[in-house]
């Protein structure tokens, strides 16, 4: 039995811990030894396994089972203690680190489990947070729950990353995970599936595991992690057994590798003085820390006389428990300081050697449920707990220098010595190629300048020597004419012009009044076309005019109207004041007194439902005593639609609680409901109202009474008029629950319910998909059912209503929820030969033959191929198709 003094001193090594690391980090990296890589190993601190115990609330199975019985523990959370009752008046006590009740939110548990391992990681120390238990204990809702529907039901994996990246830098640091699986002893990474057999590797100095075939993926932000688990968990293995709709048939193994850059020990690069070889000389590589963080989510302990198990989930389950057995023999073997630990026994004690015994700090949720009949199982998981508390780590600082840091800060430096050196060369040749241009600039000016004065001389001497001859041409011509005037009068002759040359004259003097004229005409042509264009520009410059007049009169107009509509705005304003204010003087005359019930019977029902959140149990009589039902199921008809809403609310919570619904029932609240889907256009009062007739539609005989009062043919009409996903899916889900009743198929269907559910695939949301696909598979097993037993014959309602095309088109859908159903549809479906012929033609035989061998799911995929193989039809048509099967 453990006590609580090592609890205390476990707490009290942890506090001595830090101090003892952080105040003298020089001197221990003095005292240590540097290995080849550069590795400094610290001084190692004892550390024992921290363990907690939690407790799951009774289920809806359990509490109608065990209803006349006790829990078979009693938790002491102030003290620290688990009383395990053997009888009536006999028990054993047991202590532990933490006792977590059933109450204890997702919170509470992350801070006392996993925020010391969390924090010790940050500060450079390898953590691991482990869950065991039962299974259907609540191990994977305790570490792997995403809480993307309520966050505050965050598990510790989604918690533990967002104070990872909240306390790191990501400029300097580095977070990265891996996500794998461990599935009868083969190590498969949840991330890429095709990866699905990783081997270990050890290191022979160290011992130290890694697995460096897993994919390593950086981490930035909190959504891209939430991601990478959501693709994890959709690779998990899971089956339904007996005692877990969704048991986990592997362990499950988040590693969260964090790289820290210690501050005060990096030298920065400088080059203020110029001297960087003193600069490089003085350079010490920086100082990081590596903490690694392992979450393992184990596959639950069974037994299978209980669990239900056969075939592959049997021999799922005896692999579980053999590593499990494997695991409890190294806890047992460290507990006893054996100086043999098989921890080689099983894969699962390989990969957690460093967790148990090694130099991690270890904090270890053990999940227990309250039932008195797994009493037998709830002991074997508390006396493993104990034993874990018994062991001892040595945790150790994970610090080395980051040589290729160093490396990559001097390349950077060596980079920007040659970008300067380059710079100052091309600033040098830029110079020169300067100077160059401005020389050849002058030699050009200097060319220039000769050749225009060269120019000058030869245009003046050419000016000259044309001024010249003209002269002389002018001197000759004057002493031509004396010389023929003085002829002329010596001879006494007049000169005669002959006939060609008169000639040659009217030919010239013609050709230039032709020339003149075309002249004259080309002028007048180009006299006319600047008129046009004249024209053409006034008559453009008034339609511009023009449109500018009418943007004036529209803006005047816009400006006139908005001035009416600020008045109106003005008036209905103060109008809704008045009618807000006269709303309120009638609420408060007229249903002051309904309300004031109202709230009263709300706050009787919240203050009973705090008593039961604090442990106590009171009995549906004594709380319909003090509220009273017919109260609650009156207001149901109240005339003021916030007392339905409020009413209805009240009933949907009570409908919640299984032992509250016949009551509910026999006073007549299903009518209530059914009445407030006909008769009301709120869609809150559909959308709660659908929610509290799901919950009463999860009991045979209520199933009935639903359809005798026309519940179908309401929660169809429903589902045409609402538009509210939520609302949508809360009328699915009555319709799928309808849909599992062997007594009232072709009823449902009569009355329009399949119409209905496929009616809803029209709204995309995933959930509402999902609530459909339940409804549809439901189905399809009640009929396969009936097929079985000879109570049916013919082809399939759910063929005949149109559903098959839907179906085959979601088979592969990217939503698990989604796609399971579906997948068990089909199957369903494929087991009455006469659909067949249908199912080939709408192009299900593929979508049959990709689920028996790729399916998730073993039981799905068995079944699948059992009904492939014992169909003639689909056998038929397959060798026609030459498909190898």
């Amino acid at each position: 039995m453990a006590t609580s003094q090592g609890g205390n001193s476990y707490r009290n090594a942890r506090t001595s811990l830090k101090p003892h690391v952080k105040s003298k980090p020089s001197q221990q990296r003095r005292n240590s030894t540097g290995s080849v890589n550069g590795k400094e190993h610290a001084a190692a601190v004892p550390g024992r396994v921290r363990v907690a115990v939690r407790l799951r609330p009774r289920n809806a199975e359990e509490s109608v089972a065990d209803a006349d019985f006790a829990d078979c523990v009693e938790l002491q959370p102030e003290l620290k203690r688990l009383k395990l009752r053997k009888n009536n008046w006999d028990a054993d006590t047991y202590e532990f680190d933490e006792v977590l009740t059933e109450f204890s939110s997702q919170k509470r548990v992350y801070e006392v489990v996993a925020r010391p391992v969390v924090e010790s990681v940050l500060d450079g120390y390898n953590g691991t947070i482990m869950a065991y238990g039962q299974t259907g204990t609540g191990k994977t809702y305790t570490l792997g729950r995403l809480g993307e529907e309520d966050n505050a039901a965050r598990g510790i994996m989604v918690r533990a990353m967002e104070d990872i990246l909240a306390d790191v830098s990501l400029d300097t640091d580095s977070v990265s995970v891996s996500y794998l699986q461990l599935y009868m002893e083969t190590i498969q990474d949840l991330l890429d599936p095709a990866n699905d057999n990783i081997t270990i590797v050890e290191d022979p100095k160290t011992g130290d595991v890694s697995l460096p075939g897993a994919s390593l993926v950086d981490i930035r932000d909190k959504q891209s992690f939430v991601e990478l688990l959501r693709l994890g968990e959709a690779h998990r293995f899971a089956a339904n057994t007996k005692l877990n709709t969704e048991s986990s048939r592997s362990h499950a193994i988040l590693m969260v590798h964090v790289k820290r850059s210690v501050k005060g020990r990096d030298a920065a690069l400088s080059s203020e003085n110029g001297n960087h070889s003193h600069v490089v000389k003085s350079i010490k590589p920086p100082l990081v820390r590596k903490g690694k963080l392992v979450v393992v989510d184990l596959a639950g302990s069974e037994r299978i006389d209980k669990s239900g198990s056969e075939g592959h989930t049997l021999e799922e389950a005896k692999s579980i428990n053999l590593s499990l057995s494997a695991l409890g023999k190294c806890i047992n073997a460290l507990a006893e300081n054996s100086a043999h630990v098989p921890f080689r026994d099983s894969k699962l004690t390989r990969l957690l050697r460093d967790s148990f015994g090694g130099t991690a700090r270890t904090s270890l949720v053990i999940t227990i449920g309250p039932s008195p009949r797994h009493r037998g199982e709830t002991a074997s998981t508390i006396m493993f707990g104990q034993r874990a508390m018994k062991v001892e780590n040595m945790v150790k600082l994970k610090e080395e220098f980051d040589y290729k840091s160093l490396s990559r800060r001097l390349d950077i430096e060596l980079d920007k010595l040659i970008v300067e050196h380059e710079r100052q060369q091309k600033t040098f040749e830029d110079e020169i190629e300067r100077l160059a241009t401005e020389a050849q600039h002058r030699i050009s000016e200097a060319e220039r300048n000769y050749v225009d004065s060269l120019e000058k001389e030869r245009s003046k001497y050419q000016k000259d020597y044309m001024e010249s001859i003209k002269k002389l041409e002018e001197q000759f011509v004057m002493n031509q004419r004396k010389n023929e005037e003085s002829h002329m009068k010596s001879s006494g002759e007049i000169p005669r012009v002959s006939a060609e040359e008169l000639a040659d004259l009217k030919k010239m003097l013609q050709k230039e009044t032709h020339l003149r004229k075309a002249a004259e005409g080309e002028v007048n042509n180009l006299k006319n076309q600047v008129a046009e264009l004249k024209k053409s520009e006034a008559s453009g410059k008034s339609e511009i005019l023009k449109l500018h007049n009418m943007l004036e009169d529209k803006e005047g107009q816009k400006e006139k109207l908005e001035g009416e509509i600020a008045i109106l705005q003005s008036q209905l304003l103060q109008l809704n004041l008045q009618a807000d204010e006269t709303r309120r003087q009638l609420d408060r005359d007229g249903l002051e007194k309904e309300m004031g019930g109202l709230n009263s019977l709300t706050s009787q029902v919240k203050h009973q439902q705090q008593a039961s959140g604090n442990g106590e149990k009171p009995s549906i009589a004594k709380l319909f005593e003090q509220v009273g039902l017919q109260k609650i199921l009156s207001l149901l008809e109240a005339e003021d639609a916030d007392v339905r809403i409020h009413a209805v609310k009240v009933v949907a919570n009570l409908a919640a609680e299984e032992t509250n619904q016949g009551k509910i029932v026999e006073a007549g609240g299903l009518t209530s409901l059914l009445n407030l889907l006909k008769s009301s256009h709120d869609e809150t009062i559909h959308r709660v109202a659908a929610g509290a007739i799901a919950n009463l539609a999860m009991n045979e005989t209520n199933q009935e009474l639903i359809m005798a009062q026309g519940g179908i043919s309401l929660l169809s009409m429903t589902a045409a008029n609402a538009e509210d996903p939520q609302t949508l899916r809360m009328v699915a889900g009555a319709i799928a629950n309808l849909c599992g009743n062997d007594k009232l198929q072709t009823k449902l269907r009569s009355e329009g319910g399949i119409k209905a559910l496929l009616g809803m695939v029209r709204c995309r949301h995933p959930d509402v998909h999902a609530q459909v696909a339940r409804g549809i598979a439901n189905f399809a097993k009640c009929e396969s059912r009936a097929s079985s037993q000879g109570t049916k014959s013919g082809r399939s309602f759910l063929i005949e209503d149109g559903a098959l095309p839907w179906i085959v088109q979601n088979a592969n859908n990217e939503a698990a929820s989604v796609r399971r159903h579906i997948e068990l549809a089909l199957c369903h479906l494929a087991q009455h030969e006469i659909n067949a012929r249908d199912m080939i033609s709408g192009g299900a035989l593929w979508e049959l033959v990709r689920i028996s061998r790729d399916c998730s799911r073993e039981d799905i995929k068995t079944l699948a191929h059992r009904t492939l193989v014992s169909s003639p039809t689909f056998q038929a048509e397959m060798r026609r198709l030459r498909v190898n099967y």
